[in-house]
């Protein structure tokens, strides 16, 4: 919701598990925003996790490169901020999984836990 309200674009989750499947797990980098407790119980499959507040140094170097953000649920405001501030750092294709890992995992798809 705030992702099309701040002018992001957005991905459903089974949108982002086809784009996994299809192109692979490392061609998108998938950014879970959620404390660090949330994202050993449970995250999208290869996702990593980041402050909301990250510094541009924890990012990928390649900026035309996918990127992906998620926090915990569609009323959530992490993922979109910190989608806006990985624009703002010359990142191309940011997309923001509004409905979050709540989202992800309410529609059946697989989850990864632990460290």
């Amino acid at each position: 919701m705030f992702a099309m309200l701040m002018g992001l674009k957005s991905i459903a989750p089974r949108e982002l598990h086809a784009l996994q499947e299809h192109s692979g797990q490392g061609a998108t980098t998938v950014v879970d925003v959620n404390a660090r407790h949330s994202w050993l119980k449970a995250r999208v499959p290869g996702a990593i996790n980041l402050p909301p507040e990250f510094e541009a140094a924890m990012m990928p170097a390649d900026r035309a490169a996918p990127l992906v953000f998620y926090c915990s649920n569609p009323l959530c405001r992490k993922a979109p901020q910190a989608a806006r501030k990985a624009e703002k750092l010359g990142y191309a294709d940011v997309r923001v999984m509004s409905a979050g890992i709540t989202g992800w995992v309410g529609a059946g798809l697989p989850v990864e836990s632990g460290g």
